[in-house]
């Protein structure tokens, strides 16, 4: 083997010949790393308890509404839980309901799965309602703690309204084809799960236990994994009995993007997202140029129109909402008390509005709705924002900003030095270089201005 010499000197020509170069092309690289390796970490799911040798599950957790990052985060969840050989994939779930087109994806998915998928309704006081009961159904193993409940699928208005006619003859069918035959699939209660649709109708997990609605019920996820081990179940790849009795768990979970995007679809952070955008636009009418109110109503609107994109939205109380604002903007150019309670009345009547659809929005989505303290704490920072702080701004732009001549011609002061003809005088608490128009002037003489010339007043004896 070729013996290879690197003296101290050598090293040190080496740094200093390529320091110039080298070194700036590898800072170059190694500050491209850290920026990958930033965004792997907020986009990658994390990962906790590292895999084991033996048995493992995946475990994930779903809590809140089922919407577009959540269906993103289970599928991502089972791929992980196929490719790494998991015995099984485990969802702990509470959830009040969530989009339709989400679910339905959530459920393909796991109907086709690989690996088995495990639901798990947690922990007491958890529900698997609305969207929930379906994804609960389509599991290889429905499992419930005790004190949760599943159930009430009932198709409704955004509002929570009762859906009448054919329309909602439409979805309750539809729904009740979809749901048993997710039921049906995995030998669950196709019967109930019609109920549960037709007539909203919910269950204890003991209930659920005794209606073949689940298939059992666990304490907590190591009860859970004991009553797992030795049950058969179907997969896209087979059959396969679990062995769980000692498995370790890997916990899947949500990203920082899914975080974030999954909490923007609240229809208070909606609204509030909403006002502040078209809060900052009208600033930036106002005062054009300016970029940064811009920007941020700009990142706002955006964010507002993500999270209603996600939710069952009446776009005539969006109308109304954006229809104030106008209001409220003309208020301020014409100071009309009536205005402003229009604008007021308006922005209330949109929020109530916001998630109240005319159209059946399927038994999947939960009931959705803004606070109303949140509501008329809206309105009434909105009219405080336009009547008080850009109406004073405004009609701030209405004088004009007097000049130096204009607040010192005119004005009294007193010599303080002989002005025969140049000297000095205080004007205004200030001292100022002065020339007599006529004559000399004495110290101590009270003056008046009669011109500015430059940085030198004019003065006359008084």
């Amino acid at each position: 083997m070729a013996k290879i010499t690197v003296t101290r000197g050598s090293m040190k020509n080496f740094f200093h010949r390529e320091s110039g170069k080298g070194f700036g092309e590898m800072q170059k690289w190694f500050r491209g790393l850290v920026g990958c390796l930033a965004l792997i970490a907020i986009l990658v799911p994390a990962r906790t308890n590292a895999q084991r040798a033996g048995a493992f599950v995946d475990v994930l957790t779903v809590n809140g509404a089922i919407d577009t990052w959540i269906e993103g985060y289970i599928n991502r969840g089972i791929g992980v839980a196929e490719q790494d050989g998991a015995e099984a994939v485990v969802i702990v779930l509470n959830t009040p309901g969530g989009a339709l087109g989400a679910m339905q994806n959530i459920t393909t998915r796991m109907l086709n799965a690989r690996v088995p998928v495990i639901i798990y309704v947690a922990p007491a006081g958890a529900a698997a309602a609305s969207a929930g009961t379906f994804i609960t159904l389509a599991a290889n193993v429905a499992a419930m703690a005790p004190g949760t409940t599943i159930g009430a699928a009932h198709p409704v208005a955004g509002g929570g309204a009762n859906i009448e006619g054919d329309e909602r003859a439409k979805i309750t069918n539809y729904s009740v084809a979809l749901i048993q035959n997710i039921a049906r699939e995995r030998n669950h209660n196709a019967d109930w799960a019609a109920k549960a649709v037709r007539d909203s109708i919910a269950a204890t997990a003991q209930e659920a236990l005794e209606l073949k609605v689940i298939d059992l019920i666990a304490t907590d996820q190591n009860d859970l994994l004991n009553k797992l081990d030795g049950r058969k179940v179907k997969t896209a790849a087979g059959e396969r009995t679990l062995q769980t009795l000692r498995a370790g768990a890997t916990t899947i979970e949500l990203n920082f993007a899914e975080i974030f995007f999954h909490t923007l679809v609240d229809p208070n952070i909606a609204l509030i997202l909403l006002q502040i955008g078209l809060l900052a636009i009208a600033v930036e009418l106002y005062n054009p140029g300016a970029t940064i109110p811009a920007i941020t109503g700009g990142i706002c609107l955006v964010l507002a129109f993500v999270a209603l994109g996600n939710l069952p939205v009446n776009w005539g109380g969006v109308i109304l909402i954006v229809l104030s604002v106008v209001v409220f903007i003309l208020d301020v150019k014409v100071n009309s008390f009536v205005l402003t309670a229009g604008g007021i009345v308006m922005f209330i009547l949109g929020g109530l509005l916001l998630f109240t659809p005319f159209t059946p929005i399927g038994p999947t989505l939960p009931e959705v709705s803004i606070n109303p303290l949140i509501l008329f704490g809206a309105a009434g920072a909105m009219a405080v924002f336009f009547v008080f702080l850009l109406g004073a701004a405004v009609r701030g732009k209405k004088y004009p900003v007097l000049s130096g001549a204009e607040v010192l011609v005119g004005a009294n002061g007193f010599a303080l030095s002989d002005l025969a003809p140049n000297g000095t005088v205080q004007v205004k608490s200030e001292q100022w270089s002065a020339v007599a128009e006529s004559g000399a002037i004495e110290k101590g003489a009270e003056i008046r201005v009669v011109a500015l010339e430059g940085l030198r007043l004019k003065v006359v004896k008084k």
